[in-house]
């Protein structure tokens, strides 16, 4: 058991499933926010990072505050995605595993809602929810929220728009004397008035490493690319780090799919998500990246947001973000609990005038990642060559005599001399290209 959880006021039971997580040292954002929510009584705001731990931080009090002898619903956790409410169930179920008869549910949108209105009939001790699906529930009678005395809005900076739209139907639900408990990793102006509109005046504002919002386990980086070679550069980058994990983002669902299904042509181990697919594609793909099946995630801003997966080494920015709070939650998908990561922004020299205004506004500092020379790609490409070719499946419609006929063709070549032929031909017909292409764009 953790003496450092324990001097925090958590309870026994917790405890004992954070021992066996191995959970040991509590971050800063725990530190300042489990005491205050164990012993006050006030509206909380709590701001922190990506990554350090703000599930746990109002999770493990809620559960302890849980009556376990009323079947009511206790708690409503608002988040902005599907990932990240299943994300924050998870937790709060290995969190709860040794407290007797505690209750939660998971009632996000996205998947058929007749299996959730059947789960609200058993007890439910904390509903974690999308809002727009927490507000059809309440249209259906399927969820009673008179008696939730804590209202939690985690990763608000992402859904501030869906809030000011739901907000007031939902509270309408609460009872009147209810705390509410504000998360974010930024606190922009729309944040600002989301805080006085809807908790109390005496609410308390806790900051965690706010002073530097970017975690300093991440190494931020950026390359100046031509647009030409962008793609070149990426998988240049994406071979050199052959085994480790990684999610790139890019700004809009066309390039997401364009940037996948290049990368699956040349056969990295692959996989995207965006807003456009359907629940059940996004859960499988992300059960694939969460198991290591596929290393490489490629994705939008909010498809992205839930994603908590241990050991990403990088992340990597296709496109520069539109605001610098998208930059603090893309880069904080790495780095996560203590380990180092590494942010790497893909630039064109037009672009590189924002670097500085991202270092100021985040605190943080970037150093230019050398690109790889012009041999140097070449090289590259001509082993993603290679290896298109050796996972190539076998077409087995193609007639044995053709078969015959080629290996008729190949057969007094060892294997060295077929290799030494097929790389040549290879970089003759890249030569080709260069000159052609640049004479076909310009007959047009």
């Amino acid at each position: 058991m953790s003496k450092q959880f324990s001097a925090l006021g958590v309870s026994a039971p917790i405890l004992k499933a954070l021992g066996e997580l191995n959970i040991v040292e509590p971050t800063e954002i725990q530190q300042k926010t489990i005491p205050l929510l164990l012993a006050e009584k006030h509206d909380v705001v709590g701001l922190a990072k990506t990554g350090t731990g703000k599930t746990a931080a109002f999770g493990l009090p809620l559960l302890q505050l849980i009556d376990t002898e009323s079947s009511a619903v206790q708690a409503v956790i608002l988040v902005p995605t599907r990932e990240l409410g299943h994300q924050i169930f998870r937790n709060l179920e290995d969190f709860s595993k040794h407290i007797p008869n505690i209750s939660i549910a998971a009632t996000c949108g996205g998947i058929p809602i007749k299996p959730q209105i059947e789960r609200l009939t058993q007890p439910a001790h904390i509903v974690v929810a999308t809002p727009g699906r927490l507000i059809d529930l309440i249209q259906r009678k399927a969820v009673d929220l008179s008696k939730a005395e804590y209202l939690v809005l985690d990763e608000a900076d992402e859904m501030v728009s869906i809030l000011k739209e739901s907000l007031d139907e939902i509270i309408a639900e609460l009872p009147k004397k209810h705390r509410t408990l504000l998360f974010s990793a930024t606190l922009p102006g729309t944040i600002k008035q989301l805080v006085q509109n809807y908790l109390n005046k005496n609410a308390v504002q806790i900051s965690a490493s706010m002073e530097t919002t970017g975690n300093q386990e991440i190494d931020h980086q950026y390359i100046v690319v031509d647009p030409i070679e962008k793609l070149d550069v990426l998988m240049h980058f994406l071979n050199s780090r052959e085994g480790e994990r990684g999610i790139i983002f890019c700004k809009t669902k066309a390039a997401v799919n364009k940037l996948a299904k290049n990368l699956a042509i040349n056969r990295f181990s692959s996989g995207a998500i965006h807003g456009s697919l359907t629940q059940g594609i996004r859960d499988r793909i992300m059960e694939q990246f969460r198991e290591g099946h596929i290393n490489i995630l490629v994705a939008t801003d909010l498809a992205a947001r839930g994603i908590d997966v241990k050991e990403i080494a990088y992340v990597v920015n296709y496109h520069l973000p539109d605001t610098y709070e998208n930059y603090v939650h893309r880069s904080g998908r790495t780095a996560r609990a203590g380990a180092k990561g590494l942010s790497l922004t893909v630039l064109q020299e037009e672009e590189t005038v924002e670097i500085p205004d991202f270092e100021r506004e985040l605190g943080i500092k970037f150093t230019k990642f050398e690109k790889p020379s012009a041999l140097s790609l070449e090289e590259n490409n001509t082993l993603l060559w290679a290896k298109q070719i050796f996972k190539t499946k076998p077409n087995h419609d193609i007639s044995s005599d053709l078969k015959t006929k080629v290996k008729t063709v190949f057969h007094h070549l060892t294997k060295d001399e077929l290799i030494e032929k097929l790389l040549a031909n290879y970089v003759l017909q890249n030569k080709i290209d260069v000159v052609e292409k640049p004479v076909k764009k310009f007959k047009k």
